[in-house]
């Protein structure tokens, strides 16, 4: 693996609002834990309804999206990460959003 990459933050984003925020918790829990023994530089962004500021404070160059339900696939989310300039895992704002 790139070792560029490793050294690059990543924010694995979990939690949301939407009724799979269990389901969201726990796959980005397994995600982080994954990321940590592979020594990627990787931290947890637990949101609820407000994602800006835990993504200013952590200061994430990547975003790994664990959301799931509509409020974390429907590409609003895609939408603020390509708004703040972060590279973030999955599919854009407009597949995101046909998909849903």
């Amino acid at each position: 693996m790139d070792e560029g990459l490793k050294k690059t933050k990543i924010g694995v984003i979990m939690g949301g609002v939407s009724m799979e925020r269990e389901v969201s918790l726990k796959s980005g829990s397994a995600i982080l834990k994954a990321l940590l023994r592979l020594n990627y530089s990787a931290v947890a962004l637990v949101i609820d309804e407000d994602v800006l500021n835990p993504l200013k404070e952590k200061g994430i160059e990547l975003a790994f999206l664990a959301l799931h339900g509509g409020w974390g696939e429907d590409g609003r989310i895609q939408a603020m990460l390509e708004f703040l300039k972060v590279a973030y895992t999955g599919s854009g704002v407009v597949a995101s959003a046909l998909a849903m």
